[in-house]
């Protein structure tokens, strides 16, 4: 804005754009030029082009209200994407200096570096084999911080401090942690392309694929939900609502965004309509939230089967 009221113009760079994540489950056209976004904090060492690859595990940062949540992400992520995110990289970048080692991987003037340190790593393999990877300890984290057992023990802690996580015991342990991990990024990154959960059903007439604002049909009652006047989307497990990030059911997150708003201040009008239609999908909305119920029961899975842990507060 200063730029702007010294008579400084702004040129627009095409080459800037990408799609964000803004809130869970909720993608956005986002320009990362300069002068335009106030902070980028460390997103320009995690994808320093749009094409850069990465995948980052986002926690709900420190001195929050809400309960512990940690939701993956292979794009750039709003500050507020989960809580007042903090984000742990598979990888960061680094430009270069004309000078690189056999071990650099070098694309577009940047060198990628490891987010999983070798400390660790060296600490992993000698208790669990020299077959394991930094994929797999990054994995591993992501499994973990979905334990129920964790986030009971240390719900406190997770409130105050970055969290902190032990290396299991057992390497049947360390394995399952990390395969969980895996499965859970995959759903995770994958949402949209998640099938309908059995059993849910689409009633009312498809032609009016519309939304204003999706709703319960009344207080105390999630079974269905009212997508617009003309469709229900019916018999949805009440286990479907226990996925919960930032704060609120994974569901409820797609209720919310993807509605039809009119900011009071600058008349700015959200249309998510303009989006599907845009992108030739008259129906993404409704798939949208179907899949999100899928994930929502699949998360739910995962997590009943990870390994069982008895934790003490100072095991971390």
């Amino acid at each position: 804005m200063s730029r702007l009221r010294k008579g400084k113009s702004l040129e627009f760079d095409e080459k800037k754009t990408a799609v964000a994540l803004y809130r869970p489950f909720c993608k956005q056209q986002f320009y990362f030029g300069d002068h335009v976004i106030d902070m980028r904090y460390q997103m320009d060492k995690f994808f320093p082009t749009p094409e850069s690859k990465n995948l980052l595990i986002t926690v709900n940062g420190i001195s929050g209200t809400q309960d512990f949540s940690t939701l993956i992400s292979d794009k750039y992520t709003d500050l507020h994407f989960n809580g007042d995110s903090q984000c742990f990289p598979m990888y960061y970048y680094e430009k270069t200096s004309g000078q690189k080692t056999l071990f650099d991987d070098v694309g577009d003037a940047h060198v990628r570096r490891d987010g999983v340190s070798y400390f660790i790593l060296k600490r992993a393999r000698k208790q669990y084999g020299t077959s394991v990877t930094r994929e797999d300890i990054f994995y591993y984290v992501y499994g973990f911080l979905h334990s129920p057992a964790y986030r009971e023990t240390f719900a406190d802690d997770l409130k105050k401090s970055l969290p902190r996580l032990p290396l299991v015991e057992d390497a049947d342990d360390f394995r399952a942690f990390s395969r969980a991990g895996r499965k859970l990024a995959e759903l995770h990154l994958n949402y949209e392309n998640a099938p309908p959960p059995e059993g849910v059903t689409v009633s009312g007439d498809r032609s009016n694929l519309r939304v204003v604002k999706m709703r319960f049909p009344a207080k105390g009652r999630r079974d269905v939900i009212v997508y617009n006047d003309a469709i229900h989307i019916e018999n949805i497990p009440n286990e479907a609502y226990d996925y919960v990030v930032n704060g609120k059911p994974a569901i409820e997150w797609v209720m919310e965004r993807y509605q039809f708003k009119t900011d009071k201040d600058s008349g700015i009008v959200n249309d998510p309509n303009l989006y599907a239609l845009e992108y030739g999908q008259p129906d993404y909305i409704l798939k949208l939230l179907l899949s999100v119920i899928s994930v929502s029961l699949k998360t739910m899975e995962i997590v009943r089967g990870l390994p069982k842990l008895e934790l003490e507060e100072e095991d971390v």
